[in-house]
């Protein structure tokens, strides 16, 4: 069978789907910055915490009970003491790491760039055996891959309704496995161009279990895509930039851009921001400001008459849910999170997001009080909030947050993720595979091969 490859790209876009298969099929290990390998240790690390976690979500038993069936595959389910075939391991894995929407994000992708990847390349890591240092290098390179994609497409195609973390997660997954299969660029261009079919993700379902489920297909259908286009499978060599291909549908207000514009620049997994509070992103940087004005001026839910958060438009799209009736809702409902901040509650614990705490009248006559002041932002600003406050004794106070500027001192970030894991990780599996599992984790390149981490973390 003939496959067509040539035809005219969408203005500016010219060979994206070959570019992005020719870098990350180029890529080796040599490639990779110390400090690259780093954080990306790092979002390995946030990784295991968040899904260890998030096996105890309801999702998790449904998904498990659905995939039961192929529980005599190689690969683990974390924290469920299951296996599963390579396909389901990644799904199940892929939806459980972002379940408790406490996983990382990239301002670059515009969405949860470690999720899909990771739970792609460990799974398919650990059924061909490769070490440590072979599923590191690939989950950079399929990092990369989603995020400079993400950065192409700007604001538009996430306010278009897509959620970033399906869409631009298969790219980087599909790159990620292919890479961990040795494809070269033919190969590896194929991938993508099966995985411009299989992207998807809407931002409607927001504040259900399909949100998540996105990340799990990204990962599962990312997977398919680079394996079977190892095995000859065809698509379009050009399907993201072709006419009805993936930018065309998917991305209004596209700018192409080489995929590497500064070879020297830092990785994009250099760029990845952690979360430390348990629900959207977009909501850290008002908790955060209210935090630092309570800590500022000594203030509680009783001083003040009126709080106004000033936010990037699009936030209203995302984070807003104005009433929310369950715990999964209140990650999505910013005006209520301001005022549980407000009132003390710890937003980084799991057992804050309760249906009890979504309908506490407390809480409620709180969020009464909250305005919401869309005020358009560029850039890394877009992450940032200003909270203003009226206080009930004449008094404004205001303070700036901005949580989308990455990391400057990484020993302090590398104490609170371990801390973080240690969280979340000791109650599912206990302290003593926690710390074998931790120590794993942070020598992950060194390890001959997943075996003993995945039994740790099983």
């Amino acid at each position: 069978m003939e496959v067509q490859t040539q035809s005219t790209a969408k203005p500016g876009a010219e060979a994206i789907t070959q570019g992005l298969a020719g870098w990350s099929s180029a890529f080796t290990t040599a490639s990779a910055t110390a400090s690259a390998d780093q954080w990306a240790r790092h979002a390995l690390l946030d990784w295991f915490a968040v899904t260890i976690a998030g096996a105890r979500e309801p999702l998790a038993d449904i998904l498990v009970e659905e995939f039961k069936a192929s529980a005599s595959g190689p690969c683990t389910i974390v924290a469920r003491n299951t296996k599963a075939s390579l396909h389901d391991a990644a799904l199940v894995n892929g939806t459980v790491s972002h379940a408790l929407d406490y996983d990382d994000v990239n301002r670059l992708m515009h969405g949860h760039p470690t999720v899909p990847v990771a739970a792609a390349v460990l799974a398919l890591g650990e059924m061909l055996g490769k070490s440590g240092r072979d599923v590191l290098t690939a989950f950079i390179a399929g990092y990369e891959v989603e995020c400079r994609l993400g950065n192409m497409c700007g604001d538009g195609h996430y306010e278009h309704g897509f959620h970033a973390t399906g869409t631009f997660g298969t790219f980087g997954t599909a790159a990620g496995a292919a890479h961990l299969l040795g494809r070269d660029t033919g190969r590896t261009a194929m991938a993508l161009g099966i995985a411009a079919s299989e992207a998807s993700g809407l931002k409607i379902n927001f504040g259900t279990m399909t949100k998540p489920l996105h990340a799990g297909k990204a990962a599962m259908n990312g997977l398919i895509a680079a394996r079977i286009a190892a095995r000859g499978f065809t698509a379009r060599a050009d399907a993201i930039e072709a006419p009805q291909g993936f930018l065309q549908t998917q991305a209004p207000g596209f700018v192409a851009e080489a995929v590497r514009p500064d070879p020297k620049a830092p990785l994009a997994v250099e760029e990845n921001l952690f979360k430390y509070h348990a629900a959207c992103y977009l909501t850290h940087s008002p908790i955060e400001a209210i935090r630092e004005l309570k800590r500022q001026h000594n203030i509680g839910p009783d001083d003040v008459k009126l709080m106004t958060l000033h936010i990037d438009p699009g936030h209203l799209k995302v984070c807003c849910i104005p009433e929310p009736k369950t715990g999964l809702e209140i990650k999505f409902a910013l005006s209520h999170l301001a005022g549980m901040a407000l009132a003390g509650a710890d937003t980084s614990a799991l057992s804050t997001y309760s249906d009890e705490n979504a309908n506490d009248p407390g809480y409620i006559a709180i969020r009464q009080r909250v305005q919401l002041a869309p005020e358009p932002r560029e850039g890394r600003a877009r992450h940032g909030a200003d909270v203003s406050m009226e206080l009930k004794d004449g008094r404004q106070v205001k303070v700036s947050f901005n949580v989308g500027i990455p990391a400057s001192d990484v020993a302090a970030q590398e104490a609170k993720l371990v801390a973080k894991f240690n969280s979340l990780a000791e109650p599912v599996i206990g302290r003593a595979k926690t710390r074998t599992a931790l120590d794993m984790i942070m020598r992950f390149d060194e390890l001959p091969s997943l075996k003993g981490l995945m039994e740790a973390v099983a």
